[in-house]
């Protein structure tokens, strides 16, 4: 098996939209190392982060953070270490247009 370490997604999002950040692609096994948000705003911001099993429809078990805070001008970085499987999906959504999301990890194939 290969493991290739890299960006696994980035996006800024469109406000107040669930949007896709990774899907784990088919034959496929993803461990998800980090996750920064930066917030390129003049206003403080809330995002969520929700880890969708085989690409299911969005329910509350899915997120891991809900309106978590990210200040002005500023960055959270989330260490993660969770396993991913094939077609899993990372999703993200921000109260603002000027939110960053950067994931990294491996994929083992």
């Amino acid at each position: 098996m290969a493991t290739t370490y890299k960006v696994l997604g980035q996006i800024v999002p469109s406000a107040t939209t669930l949007t896709t950040l990774y899907t784990v692609p088919s034959a496929t096994s993803t461990v998800c190392s980090s996750l920064v948000i930066c917030n390129e705003g003049t206003t403080t911001e809330t995002f969520r982060i929700a880890i969708r099993p085989a690409g299911a429809a969005v329910d509350p078990k899915h997120y891991i953070t809900y309106d978590s805070s990210v200040t002005q001008n500023n960055s959270v970085f989330l260490t993660l270490g969770f396993t991913l499987a094939t077609t899993d999906v990372v999703s993200v959504y921000t109260s603002g247009a000027s939110i960053g999301f950067s994931l990294f990890g491996s994929e083992i194939a």
